[in-house]
């Protein structure tokens, strides 16, 4: 993969301790600058690389670069065009992860997003849990917008990482909150050098062997604005994805199963999160009022997983001009 510039910040004497990854999802000058200036602390407290690749959906990059001289941005313009992808497609986003991880050099190396904003302490609970075997551990994400479209969406994404997560091996965790070792994710390079996709290279850790796990202390809340329609198309784009990546690891006669059990899966994805989010005891008022959002939301969802594994496709391209 031919990777593009980079400027930023000066190449340390030493290999960073933790390198952190940040995708372009909202776009603007306000989420990232939010991200960033939440992880100044563990940067100063650590030697923390911060690699933002970034496309044209990110504003004021010479402000950015100038208040936040530690962060690294890489110029993947030549890579992205996210207006030619389109405003509700993720291969974008999947891209650019694939960009910052292939420059990374830390011993444990995370993915962040830009909306979302990591709790004090947040690199030393990633630096804290990868004290341990695990080739990549998944923190805790909550909700940081008080509006229900907000929780509904919220809990469709993100509702089995509401603290407290269950300790011990998971068979999910979030690319929006996840840290692997750097050794693991390169013995599965293959996978992502040209868009990172979470379920596949997740599913190619798991199948070598490695632990995947969560860590309740690595909290990282989601400050999202979102329209319904918007959000709808964006479920429709996100469920045919995981369900047309999830047809490589599925012989035909499988897959015809699960296009077929996709009629049914509104009801179950909609009891999973209810149930999910009730066993919690949190915010139950605020999950209950949203629940004909989350049965809509889920709706669209499955239909988007038709889709991928009728097709086979995923619906996303990597732009390699």
């Amino acid at each position: 993969m031919t990777l593009p510039s980079t400027t930023g910040s000066s190449t340390p004497s030493e290999p960073p301790e933790l390198s952190v990854v940040i995708a372009v999802i909202a776009g603007g000058y306000a989420t990232m600058a939010t991200c960033l200036a939440a992880l100044e602390a563990g940067v100063r407290s650590h030697r923390i690389e911060c690699l933002v690749p970034y496309d044209d959906r990110v504003d004021g990059v010479d402000t950015l670069r100038e208040r936040f001289g530690w962060a690294r941005f890489i110029d993947a313009r030549d890579r992205v065009n996210a207006a030619r992808y389109g405003a509700h497609s993720r291969e974008h986003h999947d891209v650019l992860r694939a960009i910052g991880l292939g420059q990374a050099r830390g011993a444990i190396v995370a993915l962040l997003e830009d909306h979302g904003t990591p709790s004090a302490g947040w690199c030393d609970a990633v630096l804290d849990a990868h004290r341990d075997t695990s080739a990549a551990i998944g923190g805790a994400v909550e909700n940081g917008v008080d509006r229900l479209l907000n929780w509904a969406v919220y809990y469709c994404d993100f509702g089995r990482y509401q603290n407290p997560v269950p300790t011990g091996p998971a068979e999910f965790i979030s690319d929006s909150n996840v840290a692997y070792k750097r050794e693991a994710l390169e013995s599965v390079r293959a996978v992502w050098e040209d868009a990172y996709h979470e379920t596949a290279v997740n599913w190619a850790l798991r199948n070598r062997g490695e632990t995947l796990r969560l860590d309740p202390n690595m909290v990282v809340a989601q400050t999202r604005r979102l329209r319904f329609g918007s959000a709808l198309r964006e479920r429709f784009v996100w469920g045919r994805s995981f369900a047309g990546t999830r047809v490589a690891e599925v012989g035909r006669p499988r897959r015809l199963i699960l296009a077929t059990l996709s009629s049914v899966l509104p009801v179950v994805l909609t009891f999973r999160v209810l149930a999910g989010g009730l066993s919690r005891r949190r915010h139950s008022s605020r999950l209950l009022l949203a629940l004909p959002l989350i049965a809509a939301l889920e709706t669209i969802w499955s239909v988007g997983e038709f889709v991928g594994y009728v097709t086979g496709n995923p619906g996303y391209r990597v732009d390699t001009t």
